[in-house]
């Protein structure tokens, strides 16, 4: 895989992105709020993502989840409906691994079809395509009816008998029938019986799972143990061989990568024998791993052969702390310093489905004051850059949907639409003739920064230097709101200032020596326009005097540098050696 294209990736819900429905009922039913679908991903959708910046695409809930909408003309029941959270169900309750949800079908019984017309557009845009691989857990209930011949269920084999047994799918709780905290038995004709309880997917070891666990999940074996944390893997657990054929499955239909839910959850044994044999068969295939711990990165980097990571609990969760809990901007040159020698392989965001709303009340409350943290979150790294959708046009979250509540999210669990996106699709135009002016302004910014980050090759391929070290002593600097830094190759350099207070600002900057000759800037007097906004700026490049200038509140400066490029070629031990 060439790391040197730099993701960007457009997050999509396609069961909410393109429905149209404007008259949704909180917990409505297909009928009753409808549902997008995958032929609504037309060309005209895939070339507005395109100009938006993007060059892939994750369409989240793709495969078969456990649901309560039945589809007779495709052969489908509906789920047991008090083990289904929302109506819709959760896209990663997964209850057959080898088949397509039949919501997002024009024609259910075709869904897999539809997907493969869906595949052949996206690529024909010359985007990549992205699906969840959903390893750690399945629906209570699975069971693939499309599967090839000769692939058998999750569990068929297993002893019931034994709480813990490597060839086992799944961990049983012996003599046990499943009894959570909550009523079973409240919704439809039947209630819920499993017997013995299988372990629930948030690693509940017990039959008494809660109503905030992931009670409508069920844990996978893979052969480790969990009550001494031992593995045995001699010979290839079940589950490995069966979850290798699913990825290669995928991978066959044309996907050109997987986000990897919870890969934590699973012994790193597996993917790093795993990965490696899916990408000898595909050599460009894309592996992210969604991980919540510093300290497993590197392991699943360089042992388990994963190509990026989420960064959530360190970029993402510092630019939080500094718009809600008052962390100093200073605390963003820590993020990389924590990750160094891995931030290449860092996947950075301000939204996805798990997080809540940029603009939502839990986060900044307001869309228009994104400029600062999508401009460091874009520029920090060469490592990929993912938007969720709708982020573009400021959406609010301000729904109540029905099982996902008002929560500052974009609900997984309901059919719904959203207005911001309504006015976008525009019946399928995919334009800005609807949106409001400030709608209009974000997605414009949106624009510049994704596409600066994914074709500029100071963003993709170039080198980090943070420049707070010689400015956090600086009276006309407050290293607490503002935070710079620069990119820089041997052709060009770009200095980045971010100001996450909402005055505007007039200050003085220190460009260090060192910086000054690592990017081989040229020292004196520098005119030129912001890559944001063509704005001129004029100012000097010294070791000895600083440089002054001027910020909009919530608002960042990314300013293209001159540089001595013979400078820059004396330094490079490839043109040395040539």
């Amino acid at each position: 895989m060439n790391k040197k294209e730099k993701l960007i990736i457009y997050q999509a819900f396609p069961r909410i992105m393109t429905n149209t429905n404007s008259t949704n009922t909180p917990n409505g039913t297909l009928e009753e709020n409808g549902s997008g679908k995958l032929n609504q991903i037309t060309p005209r959708l895939l070339k507005s993502l395109s100009d938006l910046g993007i060059n892939t695409i994750w369409l989240t809930g793709i495969i078969e989840n456990a649901t309560k909408t039945a589809f007779p003309e495709a052969g489908i029941p509906a789920d047991n409906p008090n083990v289904v959270k929302g109506e819709a169900g959760s896209p990663y309750a997964i209850k057959d691994y080898y088949d397509v949800a039949p919501c997002l079908a024009e024609d259910p019984a075709a869904r897999m079809e539809e997907f493969e017309k869906c595949v052949k557009r996206i690529h024909a845009q010359g985007l990549k395509l992205l699906i969840d691989f959903v390893p750690n857990h399945t629906a209570r209930v699975y069971h693939s009816d499309s599967a090839p011949i000769g692939i058998e269920d999750f569990g068929n084999q297993d002893d019931h008998n034994m709480f813990f047994k490597p060839s086992n799918n799944y961990y049983y709780i012996v003599n046990q029938q499943f009894s959570p905290g909550f009523d079973i038995s409240s919704q439809g004709d039947s209630p819920y019986v499993e017997f013995p309880a299988k372990a629930t997917g948030n690693d509940c070891f017990t039959a008494f799972c809660g109503i905030n666990d992931w009670y409508e999940t069920v844990k996978l074996n893979y052969g480790l143990d969990p009550w001494n944390g031992k593995g045995s893997y001699d010979p290839i657990p079940d589950t490995w061989l069966k979850m290798l054929h699913i990825l290669r499955y995928w991978a066959s239909k044309g996907v050109d990568g997987f986000r990897c839910d919870m890969v934590f959850m699973v012994p790193q044994e597996f993917w790093h024998w795993a990965i490696p044999q899916v990408k000898k068969d595909y050599p460009e295939i894309i592996f992210i791993g969604e991980i919540y711990d510093i300290n497993l990165y590197r392991p699943f980097i360089e042992y388990c052969h994963f190509d990026y990571l989420y960064d959530k609990v360190n970029l993402y969760d510092t630019l939080v702390g500094i718009d809600r809990y008052n962390y100093s901007a200073a605390q963003l040159t820590t993020c990389w310093q924590r990750v160094e020698g891995l931030g290449d392989s860092m996947l950075n965001f301000l939204e996805n489905h798990d997080e809540v709303r940029f603009a939502s009340e839990e986060f900044a409350g307001d869309p228009m004051k994104v400029t600062p943290y999508l401009v460091v979150s874009a520029f920090y790294s060469n490592g990929p850059y993912m938007i969720y959708y709708g982020q573009e046009l400021g959406e609010m979250a301000r729904d109540n949907e029905g099982f996902a509540g008002n929560n500052n999210r974009t609900t997984i669990f309901d059919y719904w639409s959203y207005d911001t996106l309504r006015r976008w699709y525009n019946d399928g135009k995919c334009n800005l003739t609807l949106l409001t002016s400030h709608e209009k302004w974000l997605r414009n910014l949106y624009k510049k920064v994704l596409h600066l980050a994914g074709e500029n090759k100071v963003f993709s391929e170039g080198k980090f230097f943070d420049l707070m070290y010689v400015n956090h002593k600086n009276p006309a600097f407050n290293p607490h709101k503002q935070y710079a830094f620069l990119r820089y190759t041997e052709e060009e350099a770009v200095l980045i200032i971010a100001n996450f207070d909402a005055k505007p600002i007039d200050i003085e900057f220190n460009f260090p020596e060192l910086a000054i000759g690592m990017a081989c800037l040229e020292r004196g007097e520098q005119k030129v326009n912001d890559l944001l906004w063509g704005k001129r700026h004029v100012f000097s490049i010294s070791e000895d005097k600083p440089s002054k200038f001027k910020i909009g509140g919530y608002d960042a400066l990314v300013l293209p540098l001159k540089v001595h490029v013979e400078d820059a070629e004396k330094k490079s031990p490839a043109k040395n050696n040539e």
